[in-house]
């Protein structure tokens, strides 16, 4: 009766963990597509920051996820699609926050809130506006720094437009206006990227200074003083 007990009481523990000692064994969870997918955009997202387009490879790429080539082709249809994705994401990201930012009324302080903005989105995303600054393919119509500027000029175009009328200058000039001081902000933003002095605030106050001060002397008709006037 002894032996038979025991060797019951045997039989159900092996049953119970697949061997004496050892714990049973789980089986790891396949991920979804959209799973693998969002995984893939992470992977592209943090190479191309680091590398370049041109510098990562679909083989890199791969290997960083723990998946084959052919499943980097079957989601995005090569390199330049996943770089497409990651791109197009960045640029909603940096337009969304600087939309969301000219709430104020008073125009100095609408200026103050989009340098803010880029200033915060390079601080938090990083990754995202080196892949934005850095060369892209030859064939890639957006996703440029150049279409960045514009992109972002344009949510601040009409609020520069109403601001020369109310000024009595020529509203359709607006459109200029607007990607020069874009222009200032964000080169200044890529140095600052770099150099992180000085403090955020400190960036954004003398752009602000610079851009106001000068707006608030703009002439309605600005001339050339040098000898070239052509």
């Amino acid at each position: 009766m002894g032996a038979v007990a025991t060797g019951g009481k045997s039989s159900a523990v092996n049953s119970g963990d697949g061997g004496e000692g050892k714990p049973p064994r789980r089986t790891r969870r396949r991920m979804t597509g959209k799973e693998r997918r969002e995984q893939l955009v992470d992977v592209g997202r943090t190479l191309f920051a680091a590398r370049g387009f041109e510098a990562t490879s679909v083989e890199e790429i791969a290997s960083k996820a723990g998946v084959s080539k052919p499943v980097v082709y079957e989601h995005f249809g090569g390199k330049e699609g996943l770089y497409a994705v990651v791109v197009d994401r960045e640029m909603r990201q940096l337009l969304d926050m600087v939309a969301s930012a000219l709430t104020a009324g008073h125009p100095r302080e609408l200026l103050e809130q989009a340098a803010f903005a880029l200033l915060d989105y390079i601080d938090e995303y990083t990754d995202g506006f080196r892949i934005m600054v850095r060369d892209s393919p030859v064939a890639q119509s957006h996703g440029s720094f150049a279409s960045l500027i514009s992109d972002i000029a344009t949510q601040v175009e009409d609020i520069l437009g109403l601001e020369f009328k109310s000024r009595g200058f020529d509203p359709k000039l607006a459109p200029l206006y607007a990607q020069a001081l874009v222009g200032m902000v964000a080169l200044t933003g890529q140095w600052w990227l770099d150099v992180r002095k000085p403090k955020k605030a400190e960036v954004a106050a003398h752009l602000v200074n610079l851009a106001w001060h000068g707006l608030g002397d703009l002439e309605a008709k600005p001339r050339l003083i040098g000898h070239r006037r052509a």
